[in-house]
């Protein structure tokens, strides 16, 4: 592609760039092996997407690889171990590629325009041999190329398959190319080449059809996916394959919420039973709407569910059976929008929104082992900073917001988290090394929002994004934007005055004074110590201040008290939005209010979780009562997630610990739930949580990993008898209602009569 048609980073609309369609090339070499092979290693990257296969065989399960990054920046690629993938003769590696991020064109539905380049690929295969020599397979113009059946695909628009233009054989030995073109050398991206560490997008989980009704699948899960079809028709025919969240009044696909149009086509070829699936696109979806074809013709239609291959690190489950579903609710949000970012919804945008990384990260982290993918996330932000410091709202930063000041490219709540992912990746892991590379892109950030500051006071942004007000979700109703934007500021600050102490970094005592002065002029401009009340008095207005350290010690008991008047008084109901109920939980689980916590979320009459469950959702939604104008599979808003592991099973780590080194088992008895049970799995091995109370008898089952300590905080009186494993105990002290038992590793059975 000429350098005249780039676009890069990309616009909502472009009339000149990024109009035409690109090839999707395939890619084949023939080479001969006559010795025999002790190992052979590929190396292979393509942009923005490739699939790959060695004597037609794929060697991983990676799908959309590699992972997407700012190609001017980083340019993943990734390794394979093909050596049993080999034989003695003639080999062939095929690959295809796609567009993703990569190239981006003004075609069906789109967010953005971007055009890097049209697609390409880099590939090396290493071969050694057990006579001790080697030998490479390059990439390079002896390669053979020719147009795939792929005649579309867009990461935003769908993708369109004719199976009639398929060529038999063409990645296996015995394919005749002499019809194929040499491939060209092309200029290579600006971007460094590297590894890519962090764990694939995989094609997880397949999900079956529940029913069909007006040739429109239910698949009962609203989930990030594509779509898997076998068909028998005939030649020439074309299937057309419509996702969707939800369903028009009419029963029908409804895109208008999610980016229409978006579709997948396939053509048949027509010689009988034929198998699909798309290669490089994705989108959120419940139903499959199917256009020429009927159910007689479709054999079967799958779901399969795409996601990054973390690991899981955790389980819960209770006997409150709302809860329970809640659980699920908000885990199908963090698959479904867990990929090679962490994107704030699978279909209308796929973007790297910022805030959700750490407002959403203990909830995700008490589920998936995140490490590397944080570590990627971090650098996505390193990338995307500018040369004034600024760190916009996404990362990568595909697309330029120029919103004129609004606040979709340039909100402190969002940028903040190139400071407070490096804190968390320390927390959970260890993590240093992050926080060290990391360090000059915090800095710069810090001075950029000083910059923008007026007497320490930040007064732009997105504030508190759609809390729950009296006008339609978006932009803070009913908490001043200064508040969270301040407010976060401050915290960024206190936190890399820790982090240069731990650095051992010279710095450490400014940050801590230019905390000290956005403390004061935050609590001058916001705090009425008449009323004890923040701004507003909003949920966010009060817990934001507490839980980020704004409050002075005189003040704390009379603001708390104050937070829950104010929920009570109106009803339990929720208001605090994107940014403000993180801290609202937060807050109320700190202060001691678990038990108000289960009030607000344990019900459906208003809107919450149980709200958009008896809407029948089934993944979590953009928006606190499930509006079908917005996404209805959505990562921000689940914070009620990390009060189910660190609240209900009581599972923490004590204030000055790291990687969980000294944990804390503190389960929280409300409402009308008797058993609990989650595991969380650390650096050190597995923690497991599982209480019951029975009869006014309570048992807990602790299991503390080898080379850790816990402090069990067991919900007892001095009255009651506690035993340990059978035998009768004196705890070391008691406050608040609560034994401390103090332990080593190991398993135990704790009772209360």
């Amino acid at each position: 592609m000429p350098d005249s048609l780039r676009l890069v980073p990309g616009l909502p609309e472009d009339k000149s760039k990024a109009q035409q369609r690109t090839v999707t090339p395939l890619f084949r070499k023939s080479f001969t092996i006559t010795r025999p092979i002790k190992s052979a290693r590929l190396i292979i990257t393509g942009l923005g997407h490739y699939e790959c296969s060695i004597n037609g065989k794929k060697p991983g399960k990676h799908f959309l690889a590699p992972g997407w990054t700012n190609y001017d920046k980083r340019v993943f690629y990734n390794t394979y171990d093909v050596t049993a993938c080999l034989k003695n003769g003639e080999n062939v590696i095929g690959v295809i590629v796609g567009n993703g991020f990569y190239y981006i064109n003004k075609e069906r539905y789109h967010k953005l325009l971007t055009a890097f380049g049209y697609p390409k690929m880099y590939c090396e295969l290493q071969l050694s041999y057990t006579d001790g020599t080697t030998a490479s397979i390059a990439s390079d113009q002896s390669w053979k190329t020719a147009p795939s059946p792929i005649t579309f695909t867009s990461i935003y628009g769908g993708e369109d398959y004719d199976a009639r233009l398929e060529q038999d054989g063409w990645d296996s030995p015995g394919f005749d190319d002499q019809g194929w073109r040499n491939a060209l050398l092309v200029k290579a991206p600006a971007g460094k080449l590297e590894e890519e560490k962090d764990f694939p997008v995989v094609l997880a989980e397949s999900i079956p059809v529940k029913s069909i009704h007006n040739n429109v699948y239910d698949f009962g899960q609203n989930a990030s996916g594509i779509v898997s079809l076998k068909i028998k028709g005939h030649k020439g025919q074309t299937v057309k394959l419509i996702p969707a969240e939800l369903l028009t009044s009419a029963g029908l696909a409804n895109q208008g919420a999610t980016g229409r149009p978006y579709y997948y086509s396939y053509t048949l070829k027509g010689d009988g039973v034929e198998e699909w699936q798309p290669r490089f696109s994705y989108y959120g979806f419940r139903y499959v709407q199917v256009e020429g074809a009927g159910p007689d013709q479709i054999i079967d239609l799958k779901l399969l569910h795409n996601r990054n291959s973390s690991p899981e690190n955790g389980s819960f489950t209770c006997s409150n059976p709302l809860f329970n579903q809640i659980y699920d609710l908000i885990k199908w949000a963090i698959k479904s929008n867990l990929q090679s970012v962490a994107t704030d919804c699978p279909h209308r945008e796929k973007l790297g929104w910022l805030e959700q990384d750490y407002l959403m990260g203990n909830s995700i982290q008490f589920n998936y082992d995140i490490r590397l993918l944080y570590q990627k996330i971090v650098n996505d932000m390193i990338d995307a900073q500018t040369a004034g410091g600024l760190v916009p709202d996404i990362a990568p930063e595909f697309v330029f917001f120029d919103d004129n000041g609004f606040g979709f490219r340039d909100s402190p709540e969002w940028g903040s988290a190139c400071v407070i992912l490096p804190w968390l990746l320390y927390k959970w892991y260890g993590d240093t090394a992050t926080m060290e590379t990391a360090y000059p892109m915090m800095q710069r950030y810090v001075a950029y929002l000083e910059s923008r500051s007026n007497d320490q006071i930040l007064s732009y942004g997105l504030g508190d994004w759609f809390d729950y007000g009296p006008a339609r979700p978006g932009a803070a109703q009913l908490t001043p934007k200064e508040l969270t934007a301040t407010a976060i500021y401050y915290y960024d600050c206190k936190l890399l005055a820790d982090m240069a102490a731990i650095l051992k970094k010279k710095d450490a005592d400014a940050y801590r004074q230019q905390a000290g002065k956005i403390k004061l002029a935050f609590n001058s401009k916001f705090f009425n110590k008449q009323t004890c009340l923040y701004a507003t008095g909003s949920q966010t207005a009060m817990a934001m201040p507490l839980c980020t350290g704004l409050v002075e010690e005189a003040y704390k008991t009379a603001v708390f008290k104050n937070l829950v008047d104010s929920i009570t008084t109106n009803n339990n109901k929720l208001t605090a939005g994107d940014i403000g109920f993180h801290f609202l939980v937060q807050a109320l689980q700190e202060g001691g209010a678990s038990q108000l916590i289960y009030n607000m979320n344990c019900r459906n009459d208003v809107p919450g979780y149980g709200y958009q469950l008896a809407k029948g959702a089934t993944a979590l939604t953009e928006s606190w009562p499930a509006l079908a104008e917005v996404s209805n599979n959505h990562l921000m808003l689940g914070h009620i997630m990390e009060w189910f592991y660190n609240g209900l099973a009581g599972i923490q780590q004590a204030e000055n610990s790291v990687a969980f080194r000294n944990i804390i088992i503190r389960p929280e008895i409300v409402g009308d739930i008797t058993y609990v049970k989650a595991t969380y799995h650390i650096p050190a091995g597995t923690i497991l949580s599982e209480w019951e109370l029975k009869n006014q008898h309570f048992t807990l089952h602790v299991n503390i990993p080898p080379h850790t300590n816990a402090s069990i905080k067991i919900p007892a009186a001095p009255t009651q008898t506690i035993t340990e494993n059978g035998k009768l105990i004196k705890p070391a002290h008691y406050e608040n209602g609560r034994a401390t038992v103090r332990i080593s590793s190991g398993a135990y059975v704790f009772s209360v009569n």
